[in-house]
């Protein structure tokens, strides 16, 4: 196919409707078989109703670390050599061999507020209003989300740390700051910059995990007497953010034991291997062995107040590394892939089981309904995961399973001219990813001096390493973000890799090119392919609402793209 055929059916002017129902949404989806399974289930697990006796129904628990991508150990058994062998993430091994590890799961956006509030309400992030972006984001009351969901239905909930923000009212999807549990402080939140400073680390972490463990108990056994409190099951979420930027230089070998050097030879070929690079790298995986030791400490309290197997526990991250090219903002694997695993011993078939399945993290808010017994509302259109933990298999479970869906639109609010988000869509098979720059003469990470901007002094090394908004404002200040952007003379392309311009269609075989270094949308051989998947992406857009493919398109025009003015605590970052 021809790009003028594909680009006729982005531009040409839509007029959408919400479905008249349930039902239709229902039919219109099984008959295109897609594969983020918009199938609705009336099967349930646990008992139904509130008042209903809490040992029929699971306590659920998230445990979800702010821009953790897949980097775990135990993926290191699948994908060997890589850098999951530099990690050591013990409590999420052991959940995952408990249960089941999902070896493809995604976000539905990368970016932290649309991620959070497709995952809570069950959909597509471009069906959440404005918590479809990140700066402005507003919390639209009218969305159901599974955790006030399950309150309304008895159980208890709360949450310590992140669930859902920036944003208005911050973590509104799960109560808001009368379901918050985090008297104990949010010191954790900066774990390296606390630890680093410490003249004895092994003493600061030590205060850093019982702050994690007090605060977990306040909510689940305030008066300390090894009982969960209350009559009801639990909903609980913890959500550390340590692992979002900024972390402090070394702490990765210092805190954690991490050789940079290690590293060598292991990194994407879209970043240079050198050691300012590595070092950061390795800082990261010391940020997700930190989340790691507070799932260790919230395992240890479920098991304290006796009710660890009657939970179903899932643990994932909401997009990639951030500060890095290609990872948060971005729809390449290292920006929308996370880990996840589920243990839930009373309703998964069997344990230690690896799934292939394509899975994204939507799909957990009708999973955790099913299982407590609660209807599903009607815009919650994912597919619940509960038929593969009932079917004791591994590897591809269900073949309809077979591709998922991404997106963004603004991230940081300011990083464009006009305060306009970079939009994009993509779908993403086992073998192919097929993405759509719906404004390739944007800039996808923000302008910076020279590019989309007055032609003036680029920001010095320390200021595009501290300061986010400084340049290119959707790629997080790193020391990553800084050596690239002060070596694009002599090394370009590493440049163009994180922040320059790309053509409006992308398309990249997987197995065969697994960084996405080669770009075959211009290539006649592949234009077959490059057919199909625009097709299944347009129509999976078209049927649940996508506002992209509205005429005016929503996303371009505020209240999605008005001003936001950062609170000076917030303007570096």
């Amino acid at each position: 196919m021809g790009a003028t055929s594909i680009h006729q059916s982005i531009s040409k002017p839509l007029q959408l409707k919400r479905l008249a129902s349930q039902t239709i949404a229902s039919t219109l989806v099984s008959m295109l078989g897609l594969a983020f399974g918009f199938v609705l289930t009336t099967t349930t697990l646990g008992s139904e109703g509130k008042g209903s006796n809490r040992s029929q129904r699971p306590h659920i628990v998230m445990a979800f670390a702010d821009d953790w991508g897949k980097y775990a150990s135990i993926y290191e058994r699948i994908d060997k050599g890589g850098i999951h062998d530099h990690v050591q993430t013990v409590n999420f091994d052991k959940v995952a061999d408990d249960g089941i590890l999902f070896t493809n799961a995604f976000v539905s956006a990368p970016s932290c507020t649309p991620c959070r509030s497709s995952l809570l309400t069950g959909q597509h992030f471009w069906r959440c209003g404005l918590g479809s972006i990140l700066q402005g984001a507003i919390w639209d009351e009218s969305m159901a989300s599974y955790p006030l969901e399950l309150e309304k239905s008895g159980y208890r909930i709360g949450h310590t740390y992140k669930v859902w923000s920036p944003g208005t009212p911050a973590d509104a999807p799960h109560g808001g700051s009368a379901r918050k549990f985090q008297k104990h402080g949010g010191k954790f939140n900066g774990f390296s910059q606390f630890v680093m400073k410490s003249e004895d680390h092994e003493k600061a972490k030590t205060i850093l995990l019982e702050e994690v463990r007090q605060n977990v108990r306040s909510f689940l056994d305030a008066n300390q007497d090894e009982q969960l409190d209350g009559n009801e099951p639990i909903c609980y979420w913890l959500g550390p953010t340590n692992t979002h930027r900024k972390w402090i230089a070394g702490s990765g070998k210092v805190l954690w034991g991490i050789d940079p050097d290690s590293l060598q030879g292991k990194l994407p070929p879209y970043l240079p291997d050198v050691p300012i690079v590595r070092e950061d790298f390795a800082d990261y995986l010391g940020e997700v062995m930190a989340f790691d030791a507070a799932l260790g400490i919230l395992i240890e309290e479920l098991k304290r107040v006796g009710i660890f197997d009657e939970t179903l526990l899932v643990v994932s991250g909401d997009h990639g590394i951030p500060g890095i090219s290609r990872g948060k903002c971005n729809l390449y694997d290292l920006g929308t892939q996370v880990p996840l695993a589920i243990r839930w011993p009373q309703g998964i078939n069997g344990h230690s089981r690896v799934v292939d399945d394509l899975i994204s993290l939507p799909e957990l808010a009708p999973t955790f309904l099913e299982a407590a017994g609660v209807d599903k509302p009607s815009t919650m259109i994912a597919k619940s995961l509960t038929n593969i933990f009932r079917s004791g298999a591994s590897g591809q479970v269900e073949a309809s399973r077979a591709a998922i869906f991404t997106g963004r639109e603004r991230h940081v609010a300011g990083a464009r001219t006009g305060f306009l988000p970079y939009p994009q869509r993509a779908i993403r098979t086992h073998q192919y990813l097929y993405i759509i720059n719906f404004e390739p003469d944007r800039w996808p990470m923000g302008t910076g001096p020279g590019f989309g901007l007055i032609d003036s002094d680029m920001p010095d090394y320390k200021v595009l390493q501290e300061n986010t908004f400084a340049a290119f404002g959707d790629l997080d200040a790193s020391p990553t973000k800084a050596w690239i952007i002060t070596h694009r003379e002599e090394s370009p392309d590493f440049f163009q890799y994180a922040v320059g311009r790309r053509p409006k269609f992308e398309l990249y075989d997987l197995l065969a090119d697994p960084h996405c270094m080669d770009n075959l949308a211009g290539q006649s051989a592949n234009q077959q392919i490059l057919q199909d998947l625009h097709n299944r992406l347009i129509n999976e857009m078209r049927i649940t609402g996508d506002p992209r493919l509205q005429n005016p398109i929503p996303f371009e025009s505020p209240p999605y793209t008005g001003e936001f003015k950062r609170n000076k605590s917030a303007k570096k970052r």
